[in-house]
């Protein structure tokens, strides 16, 4: 018998958690069509993003690009989202 999604979700690991946070503030950032929101992004011509990326610079846009710009509390604020669904 399949185990229901939400239950899968409550048992992500910190580093899973940690994983999904970083994909969706990369994403969210993207969707705004700029390319760089962190130093490993890629330029549309290919090249790295380095310190124009928005991760780089001061003010502005905060991309979470690591984990160890993801607190615990974050992690604990992901799952009680999921636990409350």
């Amino acid at each position: 018998m399949p185990v229901p999604k939400r239950k899968v979700e409550a048992t992500l690991t910190a580093a899973a958690i940690v994983a999904i946070l970083i994909k969706a503030s990369r994403d969210q950032y993207h969707a705004t069509g700029k390319p760089c929101a962190c130093p490993d992004d890629l330029i549309r011509n290919g090249r790295s993003c380095g310190a124009r990326s928005a991760y780089s610079r001061p003010g502005g846009a905060a991309p979470i690009c690591y984990p160890h710009d993801v607190t615990s509390a974050m992690i604990d604020a992901y799952r009680q989202r999921v636990a409350s669904r």
